[in-house]
């Protein structure tokens, strides 16, 4: 059946002259995977008889307590499975689960402790949250978690008989529903762009995971192979999971789509701050915590910039929180990540958190995550972007009325600079395209201090964050050489 189905699809990719997808697949397909077994059989799942019916153990609604946060000195009781125990032995370390078997709500208006493993809150139009409040408790801890994401298709039983030429691009969503013989979906988690996330209950381990389920579309095909290469690369050289990456687990072409199972993480700190803003909660975002993020975040880049691999797209939204007692985080989304060996692309980064040197397209590297990562600790601070999504021109100006000029260098050497700066006296101006009409950008005098209203910086986090902020690349640290701010000693 599955040998069928590859030959249909490579005949498909082949005479709509799809020539790198079809090139792709099949070199997936024949390679080895790193369980041992060959792809054919991980990337085609064969439609054995499902297994007798599985009671999906049920979970009583959690109520909120009254307990504060805890230390960070890790003395976690979160549920977390031992190397040693009888799970770690169903499959390699690498692909340990860390949260164990957790009990498994059926379809309920209330999330799962995570509201959005793969959705971009801020990016796409179909992000919608309940009004309604769900609490979550993890064993002897209450905390509030982000109501859940309202399906924008959660009707449609999935065909059996899926061409590939159907109209929507989009996989049917049903709740309690089998996928592959395996994964009992128990929750629809959110939806971006190119893809559809569920949680699922793998009847085979017995285990909650997440399913990244991508759009019937090549291009999204081809992104998500890419994504797929980089985290079988990652992963392969963390086999302790030691270095705050997404675990890839499983991925499989099923019913015309591509589907990726990862671990099921918690929410993304973007989510979970403006959700604690909102619902009035102590704010979780304090300074040892940020200190614990950071040192992660930077942890995990020392790692991904050793392999020589620019993450390209960090943010709040890519950035997930794995235990929240130990303010413990994930980084996701390796989907526009690059090796710096590879011809760099110009059009990256969420534009809140592009460093300088990508606006005004100079030569970049690993540096530019290391920007991203000031932007993200100094938001988690405030509350508030400190570079607000607005036109490249005014992020710019802000850029310079915060953290002073860009050298005279960078401008002359930037090939778009000629976009927002005029030539000459490298005024920044700002064209509107209806009218035709020319808007001069005069950057308004402020100071990081002013922004984040930091009065005393004995502990060094301000600093740090202008280290991380610097506008020259070449000033800038690395992710090896911020750990080593006194900030995080």
């Amino acid at each position: 059946m599955a040998e069928i189905e590859l030959d249909a699809v490579v005949e498909f990719l082949r005479k709509n002259g799809l020539t790198e997808s079809e090139s792709a697949l099949v070199e997936d397909v024949l390679e080895k995977s790193d369980l041992g077994s060959s792809l054919l059989d991980k990337f085609f799942f064969p439609m054995v008889t499902p297994p007798p019916p599985v009671r999906i153990p049920g979970n009583s609604s959690p109520r909120m307590g009254s307990g504060g946060f805890e230390s960070l000195d890790g003395s976690s009781d979160d549920d977390f499975v031992s190397l040693g125990s009888s799970a770690a032995e169903l499959y390699p370390s690498e692909f340990i689960n860390p949260y164990g078997i957790l009990a498994t709500r059926p379809a309920s208006r209330a999330s799962s402790r995570n509201s959005s493993q793969f959705g971009t809150a801020r990016d796409y139009a179909d992000f919608d949250m309940q009004n309604d409040l769900f609490w979550y408790k993890e064993r002897d801890e209450d905390y509030a978690m982000p109501p859940l994401f309202v399906a924008g298709d959660m009707a449609g039983e999935p065909s059996e008989d899926k061409t590939g030429f159907e109209e929507n691009k989009d996989f049917p969503i049903v709740i309690s529903s089998i996928i592959a013989g395996r994964y009992y979906v128990t929750e629809y988690i959110g939806s971006a762009a190119f893809s559809k996330v569920v949680q699922a209950h793998d009847l085979q381990l017995g285990i909650d995971v997440c399913l990244k389920i991508i759009k019937n579309d090549k291009e999204f095909f081809d992104q998500s192979l890419d994504e797929i290469k980089l985290l079988k690369f990652v992963n392969k050289h963390d086999p302790t999971d030691s270095h705050h990456i997404l675990r890839l687990y499983d991925y499989f072409y099923f019913q015309e789509h591509l589907l990726i199972v990862t671990e099921l993480l918690g929410a993304n700190l973007y989510e979970y701050q403006k959700f604690i803003k909102e619902s009035g909660g102590e704010p979780y975002f304090t300074m040892p915590r940020l200190q614990a993020i950071t040192r992660q975040c930077l942890e995990a880049l020392c790692y991904l910039h050793d392999l020589g691999i620019i993450h390209c797209d960090l943010k709040p939204e890519n950035i997930l929180l794995k235990s929240y007692r130990r303010c413990e985080i994930k980084i996701i989304d390796l989907g526009s990540s690059c090796f710096l060996t590879d011809n760099l692309s110009v059009y990256i980064q969420s534009r809140s958190y592009r460093a300088p040197e990508v606006m005004l397209g100079l030569p970049y590297n690993q540096k530019i995550d290391l920007w991203s990562i000031g932007c993200i600790i100094a938001e988690l601070y405030s509350g508030e972007v400190l570079f607000p999504n607005e036109a490249v021109v005014i992020i710019l100006g802000r850029v310079m009325g915060i953290l002073g000029p860009i050298e005279m260098r960078m401008l002359e050497d930037g090939q778009e600079t000629h976009q927002y700066f005029t030539e000459g006296d490298y005024q920044l101006f700002y064209l509107n395209e209806e009218t035709n009409e020319v808007k001069f950008v005069i950057p308004e005098a402020s100071s990081l201090e002013n922004e984040l209203q930091v009065v005393d910086d004995s502990s060094g986090f301000v600093d740090f964050l202008k280290c991380l902020l610097e506008i020259n690349p070449k000033r800038r640290p690395t992710a090896r050489e911020a750990l080593k701010h006194p900030w995080l000693a």
